[in-house]
């Protein structure tokens, strides 16, 4: 299983632009929700920063963002909680998304870039399509870049001599998420109506090493917790490797990044 990440939202927030917009994708597709006001539960939340995007889609919704690391929450609480502009309300609490069963009917449960971090996160889809409201929507994105230079790369890196001791058994492998395909057929054997797709994005990023910069809020964050200091000397290898995958050019350095959504609605 992979070390357990410390989270930094200043570096998660560093790409937030680049980061908001598969979400801003996956909300489009959600259809209207049942419940006046709506109850809306976003898993795995982070620092907030999308969850309150919510609030501009259903102002009077109850909101609440669930995350398990308390530097996120630390930073949600303080940027996003309270009364929204429309009437409803925004607040957050702690979860494990391998535990989480909802407390109450859901209009919307969804998650953004969270559930790769839990293993056979599908097996807990029943609990989740259970907690829905007749009518109401299960939603999520997930990176499926995992056979990706920027993954492929650093697996190697972590299964090489000078590291394999510490950080064999650390990172994410190809299988942290199912195809597109999985994921349909898991939600259609569920009764939903089922969406799902994919996209690649192009991200154009500036500054120096800026895949290196990327990956170091999200996927590098268990090595970075199993090294501690002696993690200026991965990061070393690392950069070398990346720069030879993700050339920088005049306009910028080109970031492929393939996502998988999702989008299934309970029959009512």
């Amino acid at each position: 299983m992979p070390a357990a990440p410390t989270w930094d939202p200043g570096q998660y927030l560093r790409h937030a632009g680049h980061r908001a917009r598969p979400f801003a994708d996956l909300l489009a597709r959600v259809p209207e929700l049942p419940g006046d006001p709506p109850r809306i539960a976003d898993l795995g939340c982070g620092p907030g920063n999308v969850t309150a995007v919510l609030a501009d889609r259903w102002p009077t919704a109850h909101i609440t963002g669930y995350d398990n690391s308390p530097e996120m929450l630390d930073a949600a609480h303080t940027d996003h909680e309270g009364p929204t502009a429309g009437g409803g309300r925004l607040d957050f609490s702690h979860a494990d998304a391998r535990t989480w069963t909802p407390p109450a009917p859901y209009g919307l449960i969804i998650s953004n870039a969270t559930l790769q971090w839990v293993p056979e996160h599908a097996d807990r889809f029943p609990d989740w399509i259970a907690g829905l409201t007749p009518g109401g929507t299960f939603a999520f994105q997930v990176p499926g870049n995992f056979d990706s230079p920027s993954h492929q790369l650093m697996r190697e890196l972590a299964h090489s001599a000078r590291w394999k001791d510490r950080l064999a058994d650390t990172l994410r492998h190809e299988d942290a998420v199912l195809t597109p395909a999985g994921y349909l057929e898991r939600l259609v054997a569920l009764g939903c109506e089922a969406d799902v797709w994919e996209t690649t994005y192009l991200h154009l990023l500036e500054g120096e090493d800026p895949v290196l910069d990327w990956v170091k809020g999200t996927g590098l964050r268990p090595v970075l917790a199993e090294l501690g200091e002696e993690a200026e000397e991965f990061l070393a290898e690392y950069r070398t490797a990346l720069r030879e995958a993700y050339p920088a050019t005049s306009h910028g350095t080109v970031f492929p990044f393939r996502r998988i959504f999702a989008v299934a609605t309970k029959k009512a």
